[in-house]
């Protein structure tokens, strides 16, 4: 009689066992296409430990800053910018605590020492309790179109415009612009 209460015991937890991992195993699958999708996202991405270290890094986060992703692993996240965008970076960081998500232009630093213009965005991480884990780094690339926009800032400057009204004054036939020459 004993080894039939025994047999009844060990029925219902096999039960239970398999259906808790059937629940288990959609989220996992869940969660193995999310780790694939970051992968392949070209945005960087990165998460931050809470205590201020890369946890993980996507590849392109790591090929904006000319590095590898184990490189990246464990180092200090705010050390992607210069020195001088550090206390941006910390008050960026303290926005995102209070509202959640936050965003904000900086230049940043590669690991051969070249400048990279980065657009940020700063994403809080929590647990299944709430607890802040740390958070999500979103970086996107926009050294080109800072360079483009200097360029032709530089070029507007250099070279003097003439205004509309000059240019009227220079193509009517009788202008005193005309007689001058």
């Amino acid at each position: 009689m004993l080894w039939l209460y025994l047999l009844a015991i060990v029925t219902v937890l096999t039960i239970v066992l398999r259906r808790v991992l059937r629940r288990q195993k959609p989220l996992d699958d869940e969660l193995y296409s999310k780790k694939v999708a970051i992968e392949h996202v070209q945005t960087g991405v990165a998460w931050v430990r809470e205590d201020g270290t890369f946890g993980s890094v996507n590849q392109s986060f790591a090929q904006t800053l000319r590095s590898t992703a184990e490189d990246l692993a464990g180092k200090e996240w705010y050390k992607m910018f210069l020195p001088e965008t550090y206390s941006l970076a910390r008050e960026a960081y303290r926005q995102m605590l209070l509202i959640g998500v936050y965003s904000f232009d900086a230049s940043g630093q590669r690991v051969d020492g070249s400048k990279v213009w980065l657009n940020v965005k700063l994403v809080a991480a929590h647990d299944h309790k709430m607890r802040l884990v740390g958070h999500h780094c979103l970086i996107e690339d926009r050294t080109r179109e800072r360079e483009l926009e200097e360029r032709i800032q530089a070029l507007t400057c250099a070279r003097p415009q003439l205004t509309i009204v000059e240019k009227r004054e220079s193509a009517r036939p009788g202008s005193p612009a005309t007689a001058a020459r």
